[in-house]
């Protein structure tokens, strides 16, 4: 029986890397990405940048060259993005709609016409349990992964009658390196936001320390992918980040504002 295939983005470390290692481990023939792949895997590495087609294009051709199909994606790959939006680069924050949603975009429709011919596929899309909610000095990564979260929405029911299923699963903290690579807005001393912002930030660096182990996040994409129907949404992480989701459907507004705010010590 031929394995089935898997690509999966932002493969060379975090969440992409756990997921990549424990999906080749029990079966699947994985192939991961990475702008600068160097480290010796269990899975192959391809060079891949979500942020330029042409190199999404070469990625899926190469594996495609190599197998018969591409049955699984995993669109992984992501940057993280702090700090006052007053202060905050507009280009930076171009730059992390460029790879947590555009990047995801362009690598779906890459590879959409394959699994369209195949008559099967499956896309799982990374997003975040922040991308539910407005988080202060988190908006803009708040509003990429939401702005994804949609877009699968809709994705998934144009391309459901070509037999292709389209998912979200929206991490937690997990104990990752995503706080070093991260685009943050430096806290400059003569800023207005300078004491509220720099409390966020570490509130943020520890929940992220004391995150869950990654291959809590990597079982549960293993789960998704043996589902004959999967879901539209998918929440993975402790019990308060996901009650977090319920309360603000069921909260007044400004009660929700007021409970974020309090967490944040705002």
């Amino acid at each position: 029986m031929q394995k089935k295939v898997v690509f999966i983005t932002g493969a060379s470390s975090g969440l992409g890397l756990s997921t990549a290692k424990h999906l080749q481990g029990i079966g699947f023939k994985v192939y991961g990405t990475g702008r600068n792949p160097k480290s010796n895997q269990s899975f192959e590495l391809v060079k891949m940048d979500v942020r330029d087609k042409k190199s999404i294009e070469n990625a899926i051709s190469f594996v495609l060259s190599k197998e018969k199909s591409i049955d699984i994606l995993i669109n992984n790959a992501g940057i993280g993005i702090t700090g006052p939006i007053e202060e905050t680069s507009t280009n930076g924050m171009r730059d992390v709609f460029e790879t947590n949603f555009f990047g995801a975009i362009e690598t779906m429709k890459a590879v959409l016409p394959q699994m369209r011919k195949q008559k099967s596929g499956l896309i799982i899309n990374v997003t975040s349990i922040a991308g539910y909610m407005g988080l202060p000095f988190r908006g803009i990564y708040s509003a990429s992964k939401g702005a994804l979260e949609l877009v699968t929405e809709s994705l998934r029911m144009e391309v459901k009658s070509f037999g292709i299923q389209i998912t979200n699963v929206a991490p937690g903290d997990f104990a990752t390196n995503i706080a070093s690579g991260r685009v943050t807005t430096p806290v400059e001393s003569m800023s207005a936001y300078a004491h509220s912002y720099k409390k966020s930030l570490d509130l943020m660096n520890t929940h992220v320390d004391k995150g869950d182990d990654p291959i809590i996040f990597a079982k549960a994409i293993e789960k998704i992918i043996c589902k004959k129907n999967p879901a539209i949404h998918y929440k993975v992480g402790d019990f308060l980040q996901k009650f977090s989701i319920i309360l603000k459907r069921v909260l007044p507004d400004k009660w929700y504002e007021k409970m974020l705010m309090n967490h944040f010590n705002l």
